[in-house]
């Protein structure tokens, strides 16, 4: 009876692993395509690398898109994945032919690879649109000690 259980959940874990491995859904489209009617977004990219970066670097980095619909595309929403991830944008509508930019900051004050997104509830038609920043921050590099005050040394003080 033991070797029965035993060999059920060997069978049930080599099934989950496979599972496991199947291939990633493919990466979401830069265009948002529902039909040639109304405000359609077309980013020139989903995904932003900050690549690595050193702790405290510039914070920023845009995503800009054009709305090449037949209606004004307009932003209702835009939420980071967490608080390390603030989005802002412009909360007028952008006609057709427009362009405008969604501004990403990132928390370059803390360490390590980060993967996060941001998703926009637009009056776009379909699901709402995954922007993704990435990239590496590194701690930056120790500052030289600076010389003490007050020690007799080549930086004497006052007039002896």
């Amino acid at each position: 009876m033991k070797r029965f259980f035993l060999l059920l959940l060997l069978a049930s874990a080599t099934t989950f692993g496979l599972q496991a491995q199947t291939p990633a859904a493919a990466a979401p489209a830069a265009t948002t395509e529902v039909d040639a009617d109304g405000p359609q977004m077309t980013f020139e990219a989903v995904e932003v690398d900050y690549g690595t970066i050193a702790q405290d670097s510039e914070p920023f980095r845009v995503f800009k898109f054009t709305n090449t619909g037949s209606e004004p595309a307009l932003i209702l929403n835009a939420r980071g994945s967490c608080g390390c991830t603030v989005p802002s944008y412009s909360k007028a509508p952008v006609a057709p032919g427009e362009s405008s930019e969604i501004k990403v900051r990132y928390d370059t004050h803390r360490i390590g690879q980060f993967r996060k997104r941001v998703t926009l509830t637009t009056n776009v038609p379909g699901d709402p649109i995954v922007l993704t920043i990435k990239g590496k921050v590194e701690p930056k590099a120790a500052e030289p000690a600076a010389v003490p005050a007050g020690e007799d040394g080549m930086f004497k003080s006052g007039g002896k």
